[in-house]
């Protein structure tokens, strides 16, 4: 797999480069011929990125710029389901505030600092991407089964905040493509304990599908929910 609407010698970070599709997301970049830089940045890294600290988020992207200058692809492979242990509610009345609040953290509010304090080092002049993981459950109108509030809020949440900033940053990065990506259920600790059945990725696969899938958006489509085979997901 290779980004090639990315300049040759692109620059690229991943958020969450630890965990499963991080890794592989990270891994793939690595891999790729016409990639000069792939950085991986999660709480263990240096310097460290914690998601609900934006002290280090703003700390990271300092460094970042210090030492790398502009980036064209900003990959965020971040997120929240199980919360200290407990699974997703299947009903409201099993909602607990301090594991939605948490849910919304960093779903929905990380991401959204992410885009703050990296999305000014995407190009001025030129392609460059910023994606997020999102997905299908966060889709209001495809909806129809109900559960899992604190989860499909949040990434309603996120679905919103990947609309808003891509209209606002088309006036600064007209060639940016900023979108949430819905990677599949993939064989990962976040999605293992409810995935059931055929159709389950493994890590690397939806990977390669997700940057496949970017390879290919204009920036028409900046701002949507996008499935790993490329298709819209409706909002």
């Amino acid at each position: 797999m290779s980004l090639t609407s990315l300049p040759e010698g692109y620059r690229a970070v991943v958020f969450g480069a630890s965990g499963g599709l991080g890794s592989a997301l990270l891994a793939a970049l690595e891999s790729d011929p016409r990639c000069g830089t792939a950085i991986g940045l999660h709480r263990r890294s240096d310097p460290p990125l914690e998601l609900t600290d934006e002290a280090t988020i703003e700390a990271a992207a300092q460094h970042v710029a210090d030492t790398h200058g502009g980036i064209e692809c900003l990959l965020d492979a971040t997120g929240v389901l199980t919360i200290d242990g407990a699974p997703p509610e299947k009903t409201i009345a099993r909602l607990d505030p301090a594991r939605m609040q948490q849910a919304f953290a960093i779903n929905a509010t990380g991401p959204a600092l992410l885009l703050k304090h990296f999305a000014p080092l995407l190009p001025r002049r030129g392609r460059g991407l910023f994606a997020t993981l999102s997905a299908r459950v966060g889709s209001i109108g495809d909806n129809r089964r109900g559960g899992w509030i604190s989860y499909r809020a949040s990434k309603a949440a996120l679905n919103q905040i990947v609309r808003t900033a891509a209209i606002e940053l088309a006036f600064r990065h007209p060639e940016a493509v900023v979108v949430g990506l819905q990677p599949g259920t993939v064989d990962t600790p976040l999605s293992r304990p409810y995935a059931r059945g055929e159709g389950v990725l493994a890590p690397a696969e939806s990977a390669a599908r997700l940057l496949a899938v970017l390879d290919r958006l204009d920036p028409g489509r900046s701002g949507e929910l996008v499935d790993h085979a490329g298709a819209t997901v409706p909002p």
